[in-house]
């Protein structure tokens, strides 16, 4: 994605390659829901206490029970002690706790009180409860023994007296499932918008038709699915007649009527950047389709070099166009119709050693101006446009050139050196036309152009029909 890209396109590369989103994104959720699950619950539990210091009844005292605030230096030293192994086992004692059971506890104490608050942590939500009751107790008794000499010198006693006990925690505060399901989301969707877009950068094949528009602002005249009909060699126009595929190539036809209309002419080169992108199978059924619609069609085969639609057709192919073109026949003793159609086919005939002289000839261009006089619709299936030069030189006695793209198949270094070969010679696209399109991404589309969309029904509508008697009258 060279240069700015737009808002469009962004959401345009998220949508053709929403799969990668999507895996990457139940990915990471299912990694972070495995990971919750293995890990174990931890929970917390706090008491408050207040700690003060006490007189029991003597002297001096009225015999009533006195008692003192404990200094800020008092109580952080009895937080720094509470991991101590003197309080730590007084405290498993208390809680009836094996020797060397782990105790995880912390305190601390409020600004502007005497205030403590013990937390305990842990695994069993029961024990903790406990544990964060206890400490206090066991603190006070322990601080009095053995930190408090001052206190205990002047007989007085460390209390803690309960004021907010722990309860028995009802969930863990670890793992946390939501946060980390959440945080799993979208670590999995950032992951996925970035492999999409890495995988776009990278991505040397023409896959959709937004990528055939970043190379050419010609229209895109049709989206022709892959099926099995095609891909053994038959032609869905003769095979599965109300398929999808049929479909594809009446709609790719009413579309070329709108080309016809506007370039005033009725004769079309069909080819394609490489080999193997289909415009044989995909000019055939074209072919097809047009005399369907009641138009006398001829159907040449200028692929002088590698000749195939003789063979696909079933047609005898040892004449053809190289026996006109050498002088050897008349167009009406080579030219065959199609069984009971108004398609006629102009085989290649035997391939020449000088196809590109051939085709650019003084005699080519009198015989394909005699054929235009004699037919509605003049097809010519040419050959690619990266290895050789024919099509632009057929392209030059016809009225448009369609290019077909092998979606999957195509390199878009291909398509583009095939446009910009095209166009430096004044030879632009009239439209393309995106072939082998998967069956989960080939819809029907209107398309913006021509502002036009059929579905198969196979009969020509209002429209074709005016194209027609313009083009007879």
């Amino acid at each position: 994605m060279g240069g700015k890209v737009t808002f469009r396109e962004f959401l345009g590369v998220l949508g053709a390659r929403w799969r990668i989103i999507a895996v990457s994104l139940l990915a990471v959720i299912a990694a972070a829901a495995v990971q919750t699950m293995v890990t174990p619950a931890v929970y917390t539990a706090s008491a408050k206490i207040f700690l003060s210091a006490t007189q029991p009844p003597g002297a001096g005292t009225n015999n009533q029970v006195v008692t003192y605030a404990l200094s800020a230096d008092d109580l952080a030293r009895y937080i720094d002690v509470l991991n101590a192994p003197s309080v730590i086992e007084p405290l498993r004692d208390r809680l009836g706790l094996e020797p060397g059971t782990p105790i995880a506890v912390s305190a601390e104490v409020g600004q502007t009180s005497n205030v403590m608050t013990i937390t305990a942590t842990g695994g069993s939500p029961e024990l903790i409860a406990r544990i964060a009751n206890t400490a206090g107790p066991v603190l006070a008794e322990v601080a009095t023994k053995k930190f408090s000499p001052l206190l205990a010198a002047n007989g007085q006693s460390v209390e803690a007296t309960p004021i907010a006990p722990a309860t028995v925690p009802t969930e863990p505060v670890s793992p946390n499932a939501k946060r980390n399901l959440m945080l799993g989301a979208l670590l999995g969707l950032a992951l996925g918008i970035g492999l999409a877009l890495l995988r776009h950068t990278f991505d040397t094949k023409v896959r959709t038709e937004d990528d055939v528009k970043a190379l050419s602002n010609r229209p895109i005249l049709g989206d022709i699915p892959m099926v099995k009909s095609v891909k053994s060699g038959l032609l869905s126009l003769e095979s599965d007649p109300h398929g999808r595929h049929a479909e594809s190539i009446r709609r790719l036809r009413t579309n070329i009527l709108f080309v016809d209309v506007t370039t005033a002419g009725h004769s079309f080169v069909v080819t394609s950047s490489v080999p193997g992108e289909g415009k044989t199978t995909t000019t055939i059924n074209l072919a097809l389709a047009m005399s369907d619609a009641g138009s006398k069609v001829l159907l040449i085969d200028g692929d002088l070099r590698n000749p195939s639609v003789a063979s696909t057709m079933g047609l005898d192919g040892s004449f053809g166009l190289t026996t006109l073109l050498l002088g050897q026949a008349d167009p009406e003793d080579v030219v065959q119709r199609w069984r009971e159609t108004t398609l006629h086919v102009l085989p290649a005939g035997p391939v020449p050693p000088n196809p590109s002289e051939l085709l650019g000839s003084e005699p080519m261009e009198i015989l394909f101006g005699k054929l235009s006089h004699d037919y509605d619709f003049i097809l010519v299936d040419s050959p690619p446009v990266v290895p050789v030069i024919d099509a632009v030189l057929i392209n030059k006695l016809t009225h448009g050139l369609i290019m077909v793209v092998g979606a999957e198949r195509t390199k878009k270094r291909d398509l583009a050196s095939a446009v910009q070969s095209l166009e430096t010679v004044d030879a632009p696209v009239a439209g393309f036309a995106l072939n082998m399109v998967s069956a989960g991404s080939s819809t029907a589309h209107r398309y913006g152009y021509y502002g036009y969309n059929r579905g198969a029904d196979a009969k020509p509508s209002r429209r074709e029909r005016r194209a027609q008697a313009k083009r007879h009258a």
